[in-house]
């Protein structure tokens, strides 16, 4: 969602790159070009010029050393703002209580619904938590049904009353509920509801007073910007939330809404999400994300997600099959299988420092192995285990199996055997366990 910004950002920092010291007059280019650059991001004037007044008087108070240049000080500077813009260091959810009670609010179509599933879904399996959907929309005619569906796919229960028209009563029977069967986190979704319908707002008031939640989280669409921003800052006004949730992080924004509600509301953002998948929910690293916007990746991410997803017993069996030059198809196919349940590929690569840029442009979907994964399909058994006896015939057998053209059978076997060469060379090297064999599952 910051392409736009991260490359208006790239061009301010042109200015400053080749000079030799700072000075006022090519600070104020530059400053004057990062203004710019966070107002067409749809950041509020009063918030950029006060960013960038820091950002100046911070530049102007340092002296270079020898081993930085101007450009890489100014970068340096405007990550450190951008972070403490966004609330300096991430904010931990309070899951505590017996049973812990979270309050889920903000606008219909915010995907507020879809987060607290995705919510249940974090809390139970990287927390190791027994949560409880509730359903207290009692507006939306699906809400119910569709809260069910999120549940059943994560295997959460949910307590619904539909035939109950208060709010406040399905949220008190539902903790109620939570104890007697042992839930230690419930989680009430609440309707979709507008800043200026005074009933609605009244309504959600009293689910707050009657549950006394550890946890406010004010669901925003990232995608409505400085409009999100203005309605959290009414809701704010209202419910007092603890923190702020963005969605739809995957949309064609301009980044505005999570660069400034932080400054407005003086809440932090506890998540990030993207797209409808139940595991497309991170934790908000105020730091990290200065990092991407930057174009610096964020490698402490990416080796977060592979740590979650790889076992480190199964780890050091392929560790020792790399090592005897051993690694074969099937190998391969666990782990294409592993990084796909990291996360969407292209935000997968933006991670690395540098690839980000190089494939901004280029189209990049989850279906990208689907080919690779039909080749692999299209082998026997003992093909997969026996990568070499695969002879010109068997690839003919390969390309009809799979409807691809030998060429391509041909370019894969190549490239797969190139992979095999570099991982074996890779695990030579003194800190070669530092690779898939040094990953611990969380």
């Amino acid at each position: 969602m910051f392409e736009n910004l991260s490359e208006r950002l790239e061009s301010a920092f042109k200015q400053i790159k080749g000079e030799g010291r700072i000075t006022e007059l090519n600070i104020a280019a530059t400053v004057k070009d990062i203004r710019r650059a966070l107002i067409d991001a749809d950041v509020n004037f009063k918030i950029a010029k006060e960013f960038t007044d820091t950002v100046r008087e911070k530049a102007m108070g340092q002296k270079v050393l020898t081993a930085v240049s101007p450009g890489q000080l100014m970068v340096k500077i405007v990550k450190d703002e951008l972070a403490a813009l966004m609330g300096g260091a991430e904010s931990e959810l309070n899951a505590k209580g017996s049973p812990a009670v979270i309050l889920i609010a903000g606008l219909q179509g915010s995907g507020k619904t879809t987060f607290s599933g995705k919510l249940a879904n974090y809390l139970k399996a990287r927390k190791g938590l027994s949560p409880l959907l509730v359903a207290a929309d009692i507006y939306r005619p699906a809400a119910i049904e569709q809260l069910k569906v999120l549940g059943g796919q994560i295997g959460v229960d949910v307590y619904s009353e539909p035939e109950n028209k208060n709010a406040i009563e399905i949220a008190q029977n539902a903790i109620k509920a939570a104890r007697s069967t042992n839930k230690n986190v419930v989680i009430i979704d609440t309707a979709g509801r507008l800043a200026v319908d005074e009933v609605m707002m009244k309504e959600v008031a009293a689910i707050k007073a009657a549950v006394s939640p550890g946890e406010i989280l004010f669901v925003v669409d990232s995608m409505t910007g400085q409009d999100a921003v203005n309605t959290a800052k009414a809701f704010n006004e209202r419910l007092d939330f603890s923190g702020v949730v963005l969605t739809k992080m995957d949309g064609d924004t301009r980044g505005g809404a999570a660069l400034s509600i932080k400054y407005t509301v003086t809440k932090p953002i506890k998540f990030i999400s993207s797209g409808e998948k139940l595991d497309t929910l991170d934790v908000f690293y105020p730091d990290r994300m200065a990092q991407r916007i930057l174009g610096m990746g964020d490698i402490t991410t990416l080796v977060e997600k592979a740590q979650e997803q790889y076992d480190e017993a199964e780890a050091r069996k392929l560790e020792k099959k790399i090592r005897k030059n051993q690694f074969d198809f099937e190998d391969f196919k666990q782990q294409l299988e592993q990084i796909k349940k990291m996360g969407n590929i292209k935000d997968l690569l933006g991670m690395i420092p540098g690839v980000g840029k190089a494939v901004k442009d280029v189209d990049i979907s989850d279906d990208s192995f689907k080919g690779i994964e039909a080749i692999i399909g299209s082998m026997t058994p003992f093909e997969r285990a026996n990568p070499d006896v695969i002879d010109q015939s068997r690839r003919k057998r390969l390309a009809k199996g799979s409807g691809k053209d030998i060429n391509e059978i041909n370019a894969f076997l190549k490239q797969f055997e190139q992979m095999k060469q570099m991982m074996k060379m890779m695990n030579k090297m003194p800190m070669g366990g530092m690779g898939m064999g040094g990953m611990k599952r969380r």
